[in-house]
């Protein structure tokens, strides 16, 4: 500008402005007038406008900055307009070029002290200098940007809403932070710093100006207030989680915009820089914990390893002592080498092995290695080390201390020279002391230790198991000789015995396939039994499957003769079993050669049938057997005509066993009696199926025991002649949980060959007592007892127990028999009813007229009342004379006895007039009622 005002009058004024990618600026003489600035700087950005008074000059220079000149003289002189711009234009260009070098070269400078103060706070990060060793270094960084002479950081956790100063030092507070201490949030309500944490951006300025700004009291707790205060957070992915704070006592406005944008990327390195030393000092914990727990486990390794090398050391010295008791040429041989595995395992250089001798009373040295006592003599028992040992049957480890001292007690008596060092241990046979093993030191500097006996000890024992073994080896080779002669002479005797041997021999043999002929046949017939007739079933089994027969079948037939049980019953066991050998010759002589007649038992036969085309060829054996079979006999004086029931069963496929094909067969028989008997069956897929359906229904039937399916439906029993109910009959039906509800007809006959009824009837007669302890009626309620029933001694005592049980009155209660249940056991049978009778509950006899309808039971047994069967009932609609003399002689009989009738089944009115005429007074019937659950 010098130049520039040279050509000027003196009392010029001059305005200099220009803009630049920094802004709009200006430099002007200090008594420059305000109003010349001011155009000056309007015509910034105006190029083309007309130029105002006092603007000398607008350009832009080759670097692209607008510069506009302008001057003021109170005398009103102007320079040399052209000369004079030129130069102006050279000068000040000069100028501003040469002040923005030296503010590129102060913003370079500014660049590289902070680029120098991040490097120095990260090397501080990874430095190991403590923590305020290291915060220390970093202030005073901090304080090589700015003035930072008063200066602390702070850390906030949100979560546990406290803080910890991390560093403060400051000139005027006296605090001294502690890092590890932490400051509940609720102790520091008036602190600017918590503050600044909450607000979370930069606060610059006077702390009483800040303060007033945020609403805080003064509170001379937290020291004093400062003229200039500079506070920015440090955030950790967006959250606030400390602060660092900068300020001055003495001057205001110590801080600017750009510190404390320059702080605020500082504090966020300063930040980096804690979570570094942080995750630094944690993975320096964690590596010792680690380490420290790596050496542990070294060293428990270690003492493994060591402990494993003893035990293999150990139990290579086991086996060596079981191998040398075997294979030591002497019992010399033996110590000497038991000697050498011990002294592998510990100090051994003194060793003996001492054993009682004679009675027990002395003791022997077979083997001992001493260096100064190399010859121990047998002795008597007396009381030194090694009796000490056997008297005690303990281990001993003594020093030349405990050694004197057991010699002050009295308890032993030294022999030889004294050792420092003394272990002994016991030899056991079979629980019994019977020596010792020892070792001795006379130095000082060898000791035997705990662990030396224990383990001395544990060797001892398979010591003296060696020990045992060897010895029994010398009496072995001792007896050896003697055994020699013994075994000449005792050869010269068995060569005189082995000919009678060979006598037994040949007789045991011949015993042996007697045995093996009755095991495989039956004694009475001489015929194969079941055993081989399923032997010879299975290989026909592995044939047909292999398929060996060249596409022929066989097949299995089952026989059972007809009623034999009346001819042992008639005329004795004996001529039964004449019949039974006189069957199995016709049997033999009926079939082929190849074919095998088998006896099963009692009156069973099966025939095996190989080589057969197919099911015709075995019908027609069937048909020659019982031609064979029904010829007469006469057995005893008497002649007999048995006849035989056959059932087939052709080999299929399905069949796995011979007992699969011997069930078919049998079932197939039974077909053939249930068709008249003397005849055959063939087992087919209905039998199969039927077998199955019963075997089905039969595992229903137990489900439905266990789920108490089975529900009583009542049928009233009437007066006929006006209808009135007197009570009623509770009638079995099965809730089938597929089939819905079964009447006994479609399962009594499973549930009576199963002995399954039982179970089904307690638990009817359960429900009905039940119902009847529930039910408004002063009728009674008949229930129908199966026969099985009679057979048990209780069935009284549990009916009454029910009763009672539901308080329900006997009197209430009949129950339904028929005559089976009479005649199986009748002294029985007249006991349960009486005992039953005795206390109200009344029999009725069911279906009166279809059995044996014999009078004497009726006077006999205590019957209440009889059952006109349905089939009479019904023959009332077709006015058959049969069906009313058998009532018109039902009734009369019941009349003269004094017994109650009550005819079932009536469903016409027809039935019910005719029954009203011949005298019937009770009855039940659809036409009355159908049975219904209640």
């Amino acid at each position: 500008m010098r130049c520039v005002r040279e050509l000027l009058p003196a009392d010029t004024r001059i305005v200099l402005c220009w803009r630049d990618a920094g802004g709009d600026a200006y430099s002007a003489d200090d008594a420059a007038p305000a109003a010349l600035v001011a155009r000056a700087l309007s015509m910034l950005g105006t190029k083309g406008r007309a130029r105002e008074n006092g603007i000398l000059d607008h350009w832009t220079t080759e670097q692209g900055m607008e510069v506009v000149l302008a001057a003021q003289s109170a005398s009103g002189a102007t320079p040399l307009k052209d000369a004079w711009q030129a130069m102006a234009r050279r000068t000040v260009a000069a100028t501003l070029d040469a002040w923005q070098a030296r503010n590129r070269v102060a913003v370079l400078e500014k660049s590289e002290r902070l680029q120098q103060a991040l490097y120095e706070i990260a090397d501080l990060a990874g430095s190991s200098l403590e923590m305020h060793e290291m915060l220390r270094r970093i202030h005073a960084v901090v304080g090589s940007l700015m003035y930072a002479e008063n200066c602390f950081i702070v850390l906030y956790d949100e979560v546990r809403q406290s803080l910890r100063f991390l560093y403060f030092a400051d000139r005027h507070d006296p605090y001294i932070a502690d890092p590890s201490h932490e400051i509940p949030v609720a102790e520091v309500p008036t602190s600017l710093t918590m503050a600044l944490l909450r607000h979370g951006e930069a606060l610059l300025g006077p702390s009483a100006a800040l303060r007033a700004k945020l609403a805080i009291p003064p509170d001379p707790v937290h020291g004093p207030d400062s003229e200039d205060w500079l506070g920015v957070p440090m955030r950790r992915e967006g959250t606030v989680c400390g602060a660092i704070v900068v300020q001055s006592y003495e001057h205001r406005a110590s801080y600017s915009d750009e510190d404390r944008a320059l702080l605020q990327y500082v504090a966020q390195h300063i930040l980096t820089a804690l979570d570094r030393r942080q995750a630094r000092s944690e993975l320096e914990r964690r590596v010792e914990e680690r380490t420290h727990a790596l050496q542990e486990a070294n060293r428990v390794l270690q003492a493994e390893i060591v402990e494993r090398q003893r035990a293999e050391r150990l139990q290579r010295a086991l086996f060596r002592i079981a191998e040398l008791s075997i294979t030591s040429e002497s019992l010399e041989r033996f110590y000497a080498e038991v000697h050498d595995v011990v002294g592998e395992l510990l100090y051994a250089r003194n060793f003996y092995i001492a054993l009682l001798a004679g009675e027990g009373d002395e003791l022997e040295f077979p083997y001992s290695i001493d260096e100064r006592d190399p010859n121990r003599p047998r002795r008597k028992f007396g009381m030194g080390m090694t009796e000490y040992v056997i008297r005690t049957g303990r281990p001993v480890l003594a020093d030349r201390n405990a050694i004197e001292a057991l010699d002050r007690e009295g308890k032993v008596k030294t022999f030889g020279t004294l050792s420092h060092n003394w272990l002994g241990v016991p030899l056991f046979r079979d629980d019994i002391v019977v020596g010792v093993i020892a070792v001795q030191s006379y130095s000082p500097a060898v000791a035997f230790t705990p662990r030396d006996q224990e383990l001395l000890t544990f060797v001892a024992h398979h010591i003296g198991a060696g020990l045992q073994r060897k010895q029994a080896q010398e009496n072995l080779k001792a007896a050896h000789s003697e055994l020699e002669g013994r075994v000449e002479s005792r050869t010269r005797e068995l060569a005189e015995a082995n000919a009678e041997l060979m006598a037994q021999i040949g007789e045991r043999m011949h015993a042996e396939r007697r045995l093996t002929h009755q095991a495989q046949h039956d004694t009475l017939t001489g015929l194969p039994n079941r055993a081989q007739l399923l032997e010879r079933l299975g290989h026909a089994i592995q044939r047909a499957r292999s398929g060996a027969d060249d596409g022929r079948t066989f097949a299995v037939l089952f026989l059972d003769l007809d009623r034999f049980k009346l001819v042992n019953d008639s005329v004795g066991h004996a001529v039964g079993d004449e019949l039974l050998i006189e069957a199995g010759r016709r049997i033999v002589a009926a079939v082929r050669a190849g074919d095998t007649v088998a006896r099963l038992g009692g009156d069973e036969f099966a025939i095996l049938v190989e080589q057969i085309d197919g099911q015709d060829m075995a019908e027609e054996l069937a048909g020659r057997v019982l031609g064979a079979l029904g010829a007469p006999v006469w057995i005893a004086g008497r002649e007999l005509f048995p006849t035989a029931s056959i059932g087939i069963a052709q080999w299929l496929p399905r069949y796995r066993s011979g007992e699969d094909m011997l069930r078919d067969a049998d079932a197939a028989m039974y077909r053939a009696k249930g068709a008249g008997r003397d005849r055959s069956a063939v087992f087919d897929e209905a039998m199969r199926d039927e077998a199955t359906r019963i075997l089905d229904l039969e595992a229903d039937l137990r489900r439905a025991i266990n789920a108490d399916a089975f529900v009583p439906h009542y049928q009233p029993i009437v007066r006929i002649s006006d209808g009135a109910v007197l009570g009623h009959e509770a009638l079995l039906r099965w809730q089938h949980e597929k089939r819905g509800v079964l009447s006994p007809g479609e399962f009594i006959g499973v549930g009576e060959d199963s002995g399954l009824i039982e179970q089904v009837d307690w638990l009817l007669y359960a429900r009905v007592i039940q119902d009847m302890a529930t039910w408004n009626n002063n009728g009674y309620v008949s229930v129908n007892v199966s026969p099985r029933h009679f057979r048990s001694l209780d069935f009284a005592e549990r009916l009454l127990g029910l009763l009672e049980g539901s308080n329900v009155a006997p009197g209430r209660l009949r129950i339904e028999i028929t005559e089976v249940a009479l005649f199986d056991d009748a002294p029985r049978a007249l006991r349960t009813l009486s005992e039953l009778r005795a206390h109200g509950v009344l029999a009725l006899l069911d279906d009166f007229g279809t059995g044996f309808s014999a009078l004497s039971y009726l006077h006999h047994f205590p019957i209440e009342c009889l059952k006109i069967d349905r089939s009479f009932i019904a023959g009332l609609s077709t006015a058959q004379p049969e069906s009313l003399a058998v009532i018109r002689a039902i009734l009369a009989l019941a009349g003269t006895l004094n017994i109650d009738t009550i005819a079932e089944g009536i469903e016409t009115e027809a039935q019910r007039d005719a029954l009203i005429g011949l005298g019937c007074e009770s009855g039940q019937g659809y036409l009355f009622a159908r049975p219904a659950a209640r």
